[in-house]
């Protein structure tokens, strides 16, 4: 299981950090892949916006090879199992243990106002995660911090209550792929503004890939592609041959970063050219996005009561019907 926020476009660091799992993993036995739409409330606060960042979502990992015939794709709004196991364990939540959270204390360090949102946020991401029986869970690296208050959170459910209602999940991280650069050389988020989004058209693709920042080394001169960001980038869609290819260039010197960046455009180009022009076809009908979005959720909410049933019993609550 794992989710991912419709908060705007997806860019190469969602693919490479989480999206490219959902894909490897959907031929397992069961696969639950949900729009966080609830999540995205604590930052997107405009109706119409939220609507077509979700629809973008669904598009966007359809497109990329999400097969609903494989795996269940549905929106986290839809199943509202989801919010009353949150309130069930936020009973048990210590505040000290949201207080540690990253998400929380790096607003705090900005200075920014978090809201109560913002603070309970690995609660409700709990919830998403237990709710399905989920034991691996593809995350982004900065978002292993959260599947461990999960854990903890589920297992102090079950130590409380003297039963096993949880299963106690697993993140499952590709530590290669776990951090990609932005156009800054940091890494590539929507809240630094040096992304690179995925469903570019060429002409915006090549424009922003030419802006990643690169030092001063003089063209003549040998450059290493290891300490190079563009390099970086390439590696992600390049074979082994031509990696290594690019690399003795970099060291023989003679070459510009911008033929660098060329060779990583026309490399990203082609690696995303198939999915865009899926992509194309899926907006043309959405009417049958929206059918794979109703029917996943239906799916999803048969394992949802069947967890939140169990949960309501250890409580004390009576059970819920369909």
């Amino acid at each position: 299981l794992s989710g991912i926020q419709p908060t705007g476009r997806f860019h190469w660091g969602n693919y490479f950090g989480a999206i490219r799992q959902y894909i490897a993993l959907q031929d397992n036995e069961q696969a639950f892949y949900f729009i966080a739409d609830l999540h995205a409330l604590t930052t997107v606060r405009n109706a119409t916006t939220l609507r077509d960042f979700t629809r973008d979502a669904a598009l966007d990992l359809l497109a990329l090879g999400l097969d609903p015939a494989k795996a269940t794709l549905f929106r986290q709004s839809d199943i509202p199992e989801v919010t009353e196991l949150m309130w069930l364990l936020i009973t048990l939540t210590p505040m000290s243990l949201l207080e540690k959270c990253h998400a929380y204390k790096d607003k705090l360090a900005k200075g920014l106002s978090a809201d109560a949102g913002l603070f309970s946020y690995p609660v409700l991401m709990a919830a998403d995660i237990l709710l399905y029986d989920s034991n691996v869970v593809p995350v982004g690296v900065d978002q292993v911090q959260h599947i461990e208050v999960t854990r903890d959170l589920a297992i102090k459910f079950n130590l409380t209550y003297q039963r096993d209602v949880f299963v106690l999940p697993d993140a499952r991280v590709m530590a290669e792929t776990a951090k990609v650069v932005g156009t800054d050389g940091e890494k590539m988020s929507k809240s630094y503004g040096n992304t690179i989004e995925l469903f570019e058209d060429a002409k915006k693709l090549r424009k922003k890939i030419m802006s990643i920042k690169t030092d001063s080394t003089p063209v003549e001169a040998p450059k290493n592609p290891e300490t190079c960001p563009v390099f970086t980038l390439y590696k992600l869609f390049a074979t082994a041959a031509q990696q290594s290819d690019l690399a003795n260039r970099y060291r023989a010197g003679g070459m510009g970063y911008g033929e660098a960046k060329q060779a990583l455009f026309e490399a990203a180009d082609a690696f995303i050219g198939p999915a865009r022009a899926r992509r194309e076809k899926l907006a043309a009908n959405a009417n049958d996005v929206e059918d794979v979005l109703q029917t996943g959720a239906k799916r999803a909410r048969v394992k949802a009561q069947e967890v939140l049933n169990r949960a309501r019993e250890a409580c004390g609550l009576a059970r819920r019907g369909s």
